[in-house]
């Protein structure tokens, strides 16, 4: 029964959906964190193959109902999830080392695998006096370069910049105040700002986790300047709305036992032609 792919992948496609707001629902407490939804796409054969929808002109007989026009091949896949980066509430927690961004801009940081970005501000200093995250990872200070054209200059200033290693921000110990633009002080004095990196299209990032991101497009990096502000002794919430999203986990949970029901339907059906063609 060809027919049974149809509900089989629908059914494929709605448990993705459940997961992916289940685990919405799951970090609905989790700093920064932002919702996914989930995108579906359906495939029809007869729009595929350019099959015209042919209703006869003429008294309908039986097998005029039967007419499937590929139907019995249409599924249902996931085409992808997207990330909803809107942005969430901002609690204040009145510790110096916790960090709100207000705006589009990500924390730089750098990982056992790399650069990564993140919205999750719970900082603090490590043993060698580097400001790291909850997870470890060491912020990163801002670097400005300057805009060259296409010639020797480029190569000059590539050369210039520091690795993600030498610009690992370092703090003395003593109070720190960090400014709406990022910048820190200590007893006055300026020791350093760290990295907010705004993206043309955040759409693109690539979620690592539940709340680190990775860029593979240095040219989605936007490179005027910065409007994300940032609130010392804040902390964003995540930007999941609890009480919709269970609404919407309660609606797919059914969607899913609907679909279930018809594919046992089919399996019945298959059971009973499987019985009656034994008798013969």
């Amino acid at each position: 029964m060809k027919e049974l792919w149809v509900p089989l992948s629908g059914a494929l496609a709605q448990q993705r959906k459940v997961e992916t707001i289940a685990n919405n629902v799951a970090n609905a407490n989790t700093t920064a964190f932002k919702k996914d939804r989930a995108v579906f796409k359906e495939h029809l054969t007869a729009y595929e193959k350019g099959v015209d929808v042919d209703l006869p002109n003429k008294e309908w007989a039986p097998e005029d109902f039967y007419r499937t026009y590929g139907a019995e091949n249409a599924h249902v896949v996931v085409d992808g999830t997207y990330t909803n980066f809107s942005q969430g509430p901002i609690r204040p927690t009145r510790n110096p080392f916790d960090l709100a961004l207000e705006g589009n801009g990500f924390l730089e940081v750098l990982g056992p695998n790399g650069i990564r970005y993140t919205r999750k501000g719970n900082l603090s200093v490590n043993l060698d006096g580097e400001v790291v995250t909850d997870l470890g990872m060491r912020i990163l200070s801002r670097v400005d370069l300057p805009e060259v054209g296409n010639g020797k200059e480029v190569i000059d200033v590539v050369k210039q910049i520091p690795s993600p290693n030498e610009r690992v921000l370092k703090l003395q110990k003593g109070p720190v105040t960090i400014n709406n633009q990022g910048q820190l002080f200590q007893s006055g004095n300026l020791v350093g700002q760290i990295n907010i990196v705004e993206f043309a299209d955040p759409s693109i990032l690539k979620k690592e986790g539940n709340s680190l991101y990775i860029n593979n497009d240095s040219r989605n990096v936007l490179k005027s300047q910065r409007k994300t502000i940032v609130h010392q002794g804040a902390l964003e919430l995540s930007n999941v709305n609890t009480v919709e999203e269970m609404s919407n986990l309660i609606k797919a949970h059914r969607q899913l036992e609907t679909i279930q029901r018809a594919i046992k339907s089919y399996d019945n059906m298959a059971n009973k032609a499987y019985n009656e063609i034994a008798r013969f």
